[in-house]
């Protein structure tokens, strides 16, 4: 086993963890046994409530703070709430809230009287440039190898997140998109950024809150599979603006629909099909998000076990770059 050191950055010492990883809010999926799992590791566990439905808040907010360890955050799409959303997860005392996907301007000084650390994820040079001019506290630079939803024309996360650092300077920058493995985390401090934001490999894990089935496919999957679309938005009914996609594995429906988006959205009857095929077991109740990275995926670990592996990982890798 490989000894666990210290990478010490701007993100860590300001939320006090011991290794420059975050868990990304993935709607849904980030529960509250995973954020706390994750915090219990030394990252810091992001919940995944994605448009604050009360709720889904109630049953795995409570999860999340008698689990943690260490400091914890809430994500939210800031496309589909109000401010009743946020003042909702804030009543819980969140150490940071992720606002991603959206105009942050509404909820962005609401978050800071509270004193959460706000952090705005940007996929763009226009989303990075307001999330300084708000005051964020840390920027999340999502590059396009994400699994899930990101920019429809946004740019790969090893050019952008330089473009990122050095505009956000001194404000620590995150990078997302693609890093699925220590080598990913080392590669983002490399770029300048203080950490990673890490989506797909975390839903393989023991606490994940994803079928059984999800989880195999993306043990299963490979990185020439993805695709980033919005076919199965559009068929699964959800109200995504179209200049974010999501970057799936296969599936049966984006075969049948791909480059015929307008025409899918148009036909009320194809979208109950795909409810009709959902409700019969044909098709998964969810698209399989994966990211480019998905190949680096080949078990399924606790998510603590897995904090201390990529922050091994990664001190492995720059003491091997470092060498050469």
């Amino acid at each position: 086993m490989m000894t666990v050191m210290t990478l010490s950055t701007a993100f860590t010492k300001l939320f006090g963890v011991r290794h420059p990883i975050a868990l990304a809010p993935m709607g849904g999926t980030a529960g509250g046994e995973l954020v706390a799992a994750v915090s219990c590791g030394g990252g810091l566990g992001l919940l995944g409530s994605g448009n604050g439905d009360a709720e889904w808040l109630a049953r795995e907010l409570p999860i999340a703070a008698r689990g943690a360890v260490g400091p914890w955050g809430i994500g939210l799409w800031t496309w589909a709430i109000d401010v009743g959303a946020v003042e909702r997860v804030l009543e819980h005392g969140p150490r940071a809230v992720m606002l991603s996907f959206g105009d942050p301007s509404p909820f962005a000084e609401r978050v800071r009287r509270a004193g959460a650390a706000l952090i705005l994820q940007v996929t763009d040079l226009e989303e990075a440039r307001q999330a300084v001019d708000l005051g964020a506290d840390v920027i999340v630079a999502q590059g396009t190898e994400s699994g899930g939803h990101g920019a429809r024309h946004g740019r790969s996360t090893l050019p952008f997140v330089p473009l990122v650092v050095d505009l956000a300077e001194p404000v620590p920058v995150l990078a997302a998109g693609g890093i699925a493995d220590g080598r990913g985390v080392a590669a983002a401090l490399a770029l300048g950024a203080a950490g990673a934001v890490i989506g797909t490999r975390f839903q393989a894990t023991a606490e994940a809150l994803v079928h059984p089935s999800i989880a195999t496919a993306i043990v299963e999957g490979r990185g020439q599979d993805t695709e980033r679309n919005r076919v199965l938005d559009i068929a699964r009914g959800a109200k995504w603006p179209s200049r974010y996609t999501a970057r799936t594995l296969g599936h049966r429906y984006l075969d049948q629909w791909r480059g015929r988006e307008a025409e899918l959205a148009a036909d009320p009857q194809a979208q109950a099909a795909y409810q009709d095929d959902v409700a019969r077991g044909e098709v998964p109740p969810l698209p399989v998000w994966a990211g480019e990275a998905v190949d680096l995926i080949t078990d399924l670990p606790p998510a603590a076990d897995l904090v201390a592996a990529l922050a091994a990982q990664a001190e492995h890798a720059l003491a091997r770059a470092g060498r050469q």
